[in-house]
C-alpha cells in the first residue's frame, strides 16, 4: 500500500486544508466491508451528501450497502443500485417539480449523469487512515486551494481540464466522473451537499485518481520554489506589479 498518510499530510501542509482528503472505494461484495477495521454503518436515514462530512470532518470510516437506510437516489448515483429507465423517469418527474422546468429536461439530466458501475458496497474513509487502497480521492477546499492542485498537475504535465455541472446531484460530477474517466474532476457542490453535508459557501471539490496525487504534490512543490504557493500573496489592485512580477517572469522585449 502506498503511504497514503504521508500523501494526505503533504496536501494538508502545502494547502493548509481545513478538512481531510477523502478516500473512496467501490466493493464488489458487501462482505468485503467486514475486512476493514472500525467501519461505521449509519443506522438512521441519511443521504450520500452527508457522508463526506462524516469522513473529512469527523474522521469516520463509513461503509454503505443498498440495504442501509440511504436515499434511493444516492444508491443509483454511487453504484449500489442499477439506474433503470423506470427509476430515472420517476426521479425526473420528481426533479421537474423542483430543480428543472420540465420532465424532459430532468430526464436529460438523468441520462447525462455519470454513474459508478454497480457493486454491493462502497467505503469512504479519511485518506490518512490507510484503511484500503482508494480508487478516488476527493479534496475539498476553497477555489484558490483547488486551483493550486490543478496547477500542480499542469506543472508536471500540461493538459486542459474539462469539468461539468449537472445541477442537483453534483457529487456525480466529481466522484463518479473521476471514477469512470480516470481523470481529475472538479465540481461545484450542489444544494444538498451544502445543506446536508455542511460544505461551506466557499468550498469546491476536486476528485483525483490515486495515481495523480504524487504528480499534484510534486508540481505544487516546484511551483512553491518559484514563489507560487498557498496562501497566495496579494500584490494589490492599486499597486504597480512590475517589480514583483519581474521576480517570476523574464523581461519581455517591448515591440
Amino acid at each position: 500500500m502506498a503511504t497514503w498518510s504521508k500523501i494526505a499530510e503533504e496536501f494538508k501542509s502545502l494547502l493548509r486544508l481545513k478538512t481531510e482528503p477523502v478516500a473512496f472505494r467501490r466493493l464488489e461484495k458487501a462482505e468485503e466491508l467486514d475486512k476493514i477495521k472500525n467501519v461505521v454503518r449509519v443506522k438512521r436515514g441519511f443521504t450520500y451528501c452527508q457522508v463526506p462530512f462524516l469522513v473529512r470532518v469527523m474522521g469516520q470510516t463509513v461503509g454503505i450497502t443498498k440495504q442501509d437506510p440511504i436515499g434511493v437516489r444516492c444508491t443509483r448515483l454511487h453504484g449500489l443500485r442499477e439506474a433503470s429507465e423506470k427509476g430515472m423517469q420517476a426521479e425526473a418527474e420528481m426533479l421537474s417539480k423542483t430543480w428543472f422546468g420540465s420532465p424532459e429536461d430532468a430526464l436529460k439530466q438523468q441520462r447525462e449523469t455519470p454513474r459508478l458501475p454497480v457493486g454491493e458496497a462502497i467505503v469512504i474513509s479519511p485518506l490518512y487512515k490507510e484503511k484500503f487502497e482508494p480508487e478516488v480521492v476527493s479534496i475539498y477546499g476553497n477555489p484558490a486551494q483547488i486551483m493550486m492542485i490543478l496547477c500542480g498537475l499542469q506543472k508536471e504535465k500540461y493538459e486542459r481540464f474539462h469539468f461539468f455541472f449537472i445541477g442537483e446531484g453534483a457529487c456525480a460530477d466529481s466522484l463518479a466522473q473521476c471514477y469512470v474517466t480516470g481523470k481529475p474532476a472538479l465540481a461545484i457542490p450542489c444544494f444538498g451537499e451544502r445543506s446536508m453535508g455542511q460544505v461551506a459557501d466557499d468550498e469546491i471539490v476536486v476528485a483525483l485518481p490515486p495515481g495523480e496525487l504524487e504528480r499534484a504534490i510534486s508540481g505544487m512543490q516546484k511551483l512553491a520554489k518559484i514563489g507560487f504557493k498557498y496562501p497566495i500573496s496579494f500584490i494589490g489592485g492599486l499597486a504597480d506589479p512590475t517589480s514583483v512580477l519581474a521576480q517570476f517572469y523574464p523581461a519581455q522585449d517591448k515591440k
